[in-house]
């Protein structure tokens, strides 16, 4: 039988443009003769709903789209497995299920549920879903099929050394003798994702001894960016079909007959920016608009979301500003100017030495006997955010925030100010991985300018200023943030495992703890690692930590 992956990129609440690519792909792999053609994890609605699940008029739409479906494909020889919403039964407690309906020929064999519904991390399904309560094979053209929806396979007992459930759905599925196990899922990228769900996989079709297929959504909603890299393994865990990473993507192939391909090459560096790529043409379009406006500072973090908003939503969309104040140097305005140049993008400066100068003099009844310091620095950024902001209102453009992971971990930024704007592109990498994504950025031909890579960094907010003023040096401090805020290690455990003083360990996590408040007002962070800032990192901000 050969079986068509449609990779698709769905959006949210958008019935109508899902159910179009749902069509499309469905008429493209009956025109490469596949008899089944699969669609990632709630395809027809877009991943994740959150509360529109809790909209009676949301799922009753959901169903409607399920016939639309049926409908629409009744004449094709392709059968389509698809996910989607349900609405769950009146008195189940819980508003919905989340379901893969299995049509042929306008007629539905199968409506299965989702068994296992995560609840860590990003992820919130018990709030809204109602756990299957049986696993069932189907058949096609008598072959019988095992299906799961994402997390179902992600228990298997022999590759994970903690299992989160009880149950495995994919134990109860192979004592139904299946010959194929197909996989729907919405399986958000983070660092080395790609790899262990494709070690994961392999396991279980080592272990069963069947072929397994997995189609996975791709593209970005809000701060989850999908991979895609769909696949399917043969019976020994050979790779025999691949689908493209952070692009839409049909492939078709035979899951019995097909012989083996290579496997990808994996570089984490790549994957990472083009992530962000992804996440920023979405997030930008999805919600409505084509141009973004970056504050340019000199620096290389706004360097690299020029470089990436070039690129996700083409030059001629991206509008960069440069604001020096008294502090900023030649070099930086310089640096900016070429990086412009070397993108393709519109450079406008706006100098703000006189408005600084405008509010230091209407604000100094009030400071008058006190000493220039923090207040005077921030109040530089402010009037940046303000300037962005006044662009964005008038031109329809998105604000792009420029600050990284390590900024934000320990407040080492500025509310209303630098994190002023709609999307924190690069809030998920650590100072030391936005250098290695510009390094890499500048394999071919020089990208970012080297005096931006080289120069050390700073905010330019007061004479001579460098980060290390203030931080660590970032090859120190990275490492700890990495063990505290991803792995959740203790202070003792991270100055023993890197050889830090304990002290500076501690420090830093206090500046950890002491900056939540903000990080709870900042932008919605594109999430490249397994625990970024944001949803799937819940903390209380009134909290006295010891540490």
């Amino acid at each position: 039988m050969k079986i068509a992956l449609a990779q698709i990129n769905p959006t949210v609440g958008d019935f109508t443009g899902n159910l179009e690519k749902v069509i499309a792909a469905a008429r493209r792999a009956a025109d490469q003769s596949a008899r089944l053609v699969v669609f990632p994890e709630l395809a027809i609605c877009g991943y994740p709903p959150a509360d529109f699940l809790e909209k009676p008029s949301f799922l009753a739409r959901c169903h409607k789209a399920v016939s639309e479906l049926a409908e629409a494909t009744r004449s094709l020889p392709t059968a389509v497995l698809a996910g989607v919403a349900l609405p769950a039964p009146p008195d189940a407690g819980k508003p919905a299920v989340n379901a893969a309906v299995l049509l042929d020929c306008g007629h539905m064999l199968l409506e299965q549920h989702k068994r296992l519904l995560p609840f860590y991390d990003v992820f919130d399904e018990q709030r809204y879903f109602l756990p299957s309560a049986a696993q069932k094979v189907v058949e096609l053209d008598n072959l019988r099929i095992a299906i799961s929806i994402c997390e179902d396979a992600w228990n298997d007992k022999n590759f994970w050394p903690r299992r989160l459930y009880a149950f495995d759905p994919l134990e109860e599925l192979m004592r139904q003798n299946p010959a194929i196990h197909i996989n729907l899922s919405a399986s958000p990228f983070w660092h080395s994702k790609r790899r262990l769900r494709r070690e994961m996989l392999s396991s279980i079709s080592n272990r069963d001894g069947i072929p397994v297929v997995m189609c996975n959504q791709v593209g970005g909603n809000d701060s989850l960016i999908f991979d895609g890299s769909s696949l399917c393994l043969n019976a020994h865990g050979d790779l025999v079909a691949q689908a493209k990473s952070f692009e839409e993507d049909l492939v078709v192939f035979d899951p019995f007959c097909s012989p083996a391909v290579p496997e990808p090459e994996d570089d984490d560096t790549e994957a990472a920016y083009r992530a962000l790529v992804t996440g920023t043409r979405d997030y930008v379009r999805k919600c409505g608009f084509s141009k973004v406006a970056i504050g340019l500072s000199g620096g290389i973090d706004s360097a690299l979301v020029a470089a990436i908003a070039a690129e996700a939503l083409g030059k001629e969309n991206v509008l960069a500003i440069g604001m020096p104040s008294p502090y900023s140097s030649k070099g930086s305005i310089d640096d900016s100017r070429a990086l412009a140049e070397n993108l393709g993008i519109r450079f406008e400066l706006i100098g703000i030495s006189d408005l600084f100068g405008d509010y230091t003099r209407a604000l100094d009844p009030l400071f008058k006997g006190t000493q220039p310091g923090l207040a005077e620095e921030n109040l530089q950024a402010r009037i940046r955010g303000n300037l962005l902001m006044a662009v964005s209102n008038k031109f329809g453009s998105l604000v792009l925030t420029t600050g990284n992971k390590s900024e934000m971990a320990v407040g080492y930024c500025t509310l209303y100010g630098d994190m002023v704007g709609a999307l924190a592109v690069i809030g998920d990498l650590v100072k030391t991985r936005v250098y290695a994504i510009c390094r890499w950025l500048n394999r071919e031909r020089e990208i970012i300018p080297r005096a931006i890579i080289e120069k050390p960094p700073s905010a330019e907010l007061r004479p001579d200023q460098k980060d290390t003023d203030s931080l660590p040096p970032y090859e120190t401090l990275d490492p700890i943030l990495e063990a505290y805020v991803e792995r959740y290690e203790t202070p003792e455990c991270i100055a023993e495992k890197h050889g830090f003083a304990l002290e500076l360990v501690q420090q830093v996590v206090r500046l950890v703890e002491r900056s939540e408040y903000k990080r709870q007002q900042a932008a919605p962070v594109l999430k490249v690692t397994s625990k970024s800032f944001g949803m799937g990192r819940r903390f209380p901000i009134a909290v006295k930590v010891q540490v």
